[in-house]
């Protein structure tokens, strides 16, 4: 006989417990993300049409090179976040794991490169 209830037997197979911290961070990165989107946007516009000699100096400047390199972070962290919550969904067993870790080192490599071009740029 069977004893055990509809809860005992769902135990264990619910929520994983991230849901709230993951909220938060993408709360926080779409927060930061509503003020950047603007800002980068006049910064890039500014940049245009320029000579490659102008843009250099344009992006030397400290306001212009802050503001591409954090809206450069960011967005690829933004996205990293939401590509591994897709691949939690929908990919399973060990193809998981080795997606996350390649989704993970792909994104921080992004950042990595993208910083090194623009303080080489800003050098």
């Amino acid at each position: 006989m069977n004893y055990l209830t509809d809860r005992k037997r769902a135990q264990g197979t619910g929520a994983g417990g991230e849901g709230t911290h993951h909220h938060w961070q993408m709360m926080v990165s779409s927060a930061a993300l509503v003020l950047l989107v603007p800002l980068f946007v006049f910064v890039f516009a500014n940049g245009l049409g320029r000579s490659y000699e102008e843009v250099l100096a344009y992006y030397s400047r400290p306001f212009p090179a802050i503001v591409t390199g954090l809206m450069m972070v960011v967005v690829i962290i933004h996205l990293v976040r939401e590509t591994q919550v897709a691949i939690e969904d929908y990919v399973h067993g060990v193809a998981e794991k080795l997606s996350l870790m390649a989704v993970a080192a792909f994104g921080y490599t992004l950042i990595a490169a993208g910083l090194f071009a623009l303080i080489k740029l800003a050098l």
